[in-house]
């Protein structure tokens, strides 16, 4: 059995009798990665959408005339006169806070803890904000990430349940759903104990000829 942690009297209890194959507590509740791409993302979507701000705007901020075309009509709006530019102005400040809203959003992904983690011979129990929930070895499909080192790693189970998300340029595709265990050490011993329990709880064994 790998080193285990302590773990909150309540968790404790939950777990009950059941002999834990390891017990860990999540540095990250997201990739930091996924994080990562997430604020770049955002700051690329600002950064064009600031170029369309200063662009078509910016002679509004020096206090001088817009001149554009609306419905192929030659218009023109002035510090004394915003009304024709109102709805141009509400179309780019939605993209601005778009931007903003991902760039917020990985931020928060960033420094968001993690929970704990529980492995038993049945079933994966988590801890997060209070949320406990479980779930049984046979759900996972056996897809297992392994990414980072030993000191501080991280870890994706696929499970067997999904979506399916549809493409405008291609055929719909199957995106299964997820658990992520970020930032821990020994990730490569969690995943050898996972994938052996996955195997040992599978509902689907393979038919011997």
């Amino acid at each position: 059995m790998l080193e285990t942690i302590t773990l909150p009297p309540e968790l404790e209890s939950h777990v009950g009798t059941e002999i834990k194959d390891f017990a860990v507590k999540a540095k990250h509740a997201a990739p930091p990665k996924a994080a990562l791409a997430m604020i770049i993302f955002g700051v690329v979507w600002l950064a064009f959408s600031s170029v369309f701000l200063f662009a078509f705007l910016g002679p509004l901020f020096k206090g001088e005339e817009v001149h554009f075309l609306a419905n192929d009509v030659p218009t023109v709006a002035s510090p004394e006169n915003l009304r024709p530019i109102l709805l141009p102005a509400a179309i780019i400040g939605i993209f601005i806070l778009i931007g903003l809203g991902m760039l917020g959003g990985g931020i928060f992904m960033m420094f968001k803890k993690g929970g704990y983690f529980i492995g038993t011979q049945t079933r994966l129990i988590s801890l997060q904000k209070g949320k406990y929930r479980s779930v049984d070895w046979e759900q996972f499909s056996g897809d297992i990430e392994v990414t980072g080192n030993e000191q501080k790693g991280n870890i994706k189970l696929g499970l067997r349940s999904g979506k399916m998300i549809s493409s405008k340029n291609g055929p719909d595709r199957y995106v299964p759903d997820e658990i992520y265990i970020s930032g821990i050490q020994n990730v490569s011993e969690i995943e050898e104990s996972c994938r052996k329990r996955i195997k040992e709880n599978d509902p689907t064994p393979a038919v011997r000829s």
